[in-house]
Order: C-alpha cells, then structure tokens, then sequence
C-alpha cells in the first residue's frame, strides 16, 4: 500500500500549543500516525550515540493511505488548518509526498526513545534497550499504525492519574485504547483484569500485539463505538479522547461503572475543561482530582447515585 506524509509546519510563539493543536487535528482526520519535530528536543544519554539531531524547524507530519478519497483528506486537513489560522492566529504550510507502506513503518521510528513519563513508569519502544532500575515499571511500545506511544501530554496525564488511583484487582476499561498503551500500564500496576475496545480493527490488532509483548496473557479487547457493546462493569475507566466525545460518552459510561467507580478521562485542552467539569456534574460524577499538563488536562471523577 502507498501512504501520503502530509508534514505540516508553523510559525508562533508557543509552538509547543500549535504541535498539540496540529496533532490534534490530524488525530479528529483519523490520520493512521504522528511525528512532532521539536528543535528544542534534547537527546538525553539514554538516547546513545545514533540519536539523531534535533530538527530545524517546529512540525508535525501526519500519516494516511493513498486511496481514491486521499483527495478529500487533503481538502479537510487544509481547511481544519485555515480555521486554526482564523481561530488561534497559528499559520500553518503543509506538505505532500508519498512513501511505500515500509518506508513509512521505518520513518518514524528514529524519532522515539525511552522516555521516564512518572517516578516509576517508563516508556520504552519495542526496537530501543533500557535499563531498567528495580522500582521502575517499563511498557514497551510499538505503535505501529495505532496512536499512543506516552510521550504525548495527554498520555502522561493518564499514566499519572492510573499510578495515583488504580487499586490491585481493580477491573480496568479503556475506552479508544490505541496501541493499548493505558492497558499494558494498568496491568501492570496491578489491575485484575483489563479490558480495550477501539473504534478501528487496526487498533486493536496493534494492542494485542503490544500486550503480548509486554507479557500480559489475561485481557480484552473489541472493535466498537464507546462503550456500546460493553457488557462488563469496572473500577475504572479511561478514556483518553476528545473533548467532545467524552461529553457523548458520559450518558452511557455510568452503566459500565461500578458503583463509586472512577472515570479518568483526557484529551481536553484547557480551554473546554470547563465544559467537561459542567458535562460531568450534569451526569452525576463527582470530581476526584484534575491535573493539567502542557495546555492539556486530564479529569478524575467518581459515579455517584446523583443525575
């Protein structure tokens, strides 16, 4: 299969805002992967040698098959890009070139190290060596064509809050589970079963992988719309997607809950949280904790009898 690199770079002040809003946009387009280049990246000494150096200039360039409708894709990357420049005066350029399905699996590749995301939870990808300290837990990742390798803000936030909240035996549900990042993560912090359900087959099939390679035999996982066709209640639930499909979510999550269950979700930009917060109250949950990170926040909220 041919793929098309679609590489978007910007001018700005805060060009860390204007990388999570152009990732954000190729990730609402379904875009099958993502690269930042960040020229204040600084490779620290668990990169090695081979690091590459840090790009000239900020970008992020977004990943999608070359098929019929590669047309219409372009069309709505330009113009989700041209309300960006009107809405957040971030003006963007975008460029096109077209790569065979192996050289955009090796593209990206270079671009991801080991990365220490809490006190104790490291990322590590599937093709780089870390040594690991006695108190770390290390998830290995391949991303391949699903999102989700933890360097990402939101990620963190989730990372943070599962470290912070989940008990041993809890039952644990990701809600758009990726590369099944948050479920390798509550596995082994001691979650007593978990479980993934993801919009794309792709997705799913990438967080199987990813949970066999990190050792765990005893999990779920089901291609879906939100929580569905989730028959299975849980502790906690997370949901690390948009704004505005954890507002659609919220109805329907109570009954996939346990009472006093939490609900930790993110993917919010600062922005909308206080239309999460109002969404959840509304649906009866009481917030836990909310913690922000780079612009974005993450939410922890707990199912009452109430709304």
């Amino acid at each position: 299969m041919k793929w098309i690199a679609a590489k978007v770079t910007f001018d700005g002040l805060d060009s860390a805002l204007a990388t999570d809003l152009v990732a954000d946009i190729f990730y609402d387009l379904n875009l099958k992967g993502v690269v930042v280049d960040d020229p204040e990246l600084d490779p620290g000494q668990d990169w090695g040698e081979d690091a590459i150096p840090p790009p000239e200039t900020p970008g992020v360039t977004g990943y999608f098959a070359d098929t019929q409708r590669s047309g219409d894709k372009c069309k709505s990357l330009e113009a989700a890009l041209q309300r960006l420049a009107r809405v957040a005066n971030i003006k963007t350029r975008v460029e096109y070139a077209r790569m065979d399905e192996q050289d955009w699996a090796e593209a990206w590749k270079e671009y991801f190290w080991p990365e220490k995301i809490t006190d104790t939870i490291v990322v590590k990808p599937s093709w780089r060596e870390y040594p690991a300290g006695p108190q770390e837990i290390v998830l290995e990742i391949d991303p391949g064509m699903a999102f989700g390798t933890g360097t990402h803000a939101t990620t963190n936030l989730c990372l943070w809050m599962l470290q912070t909240h989940l008990r041993p035996g809890d039952a644990f549900l990701d809600v758009g589970t990726g590369s099944g990042i948050l479920m390798i993560a509550a596995a082994k912090l001691g979650a007593g079963n978990v479980y993934g359900v993801d919009n794309e087959e792709v997705a799913v099939t990438v967080a199987e992988k990813n949970l066999l390679a990190n050792h765990i035999d005893s999990f779920s996982l089901s291609t879906g719309n939100l929580v569905d066709n989730v028959r299975q209640t849980f502790e906690i639930v997370a949901a690390n997607i948009l704004a505005e499909v954890i507002l659609d979510l919220l109805p329907d999550v109570k009954a996939v809950l346990k009472e006093n269950g939490l609900l930790v979700c993110s993917g919010i930009i600062t922005a909308n949280k206080e239309i999460v917060l109002s969404g959840l109250k509304e649906n009866g949950f009481a917030v836990v904790e909310v913690i922000e990170k780079e612009g974005w926040v993450a939410i922890a909220a707990r199912k009452t009898g109430i709304g």
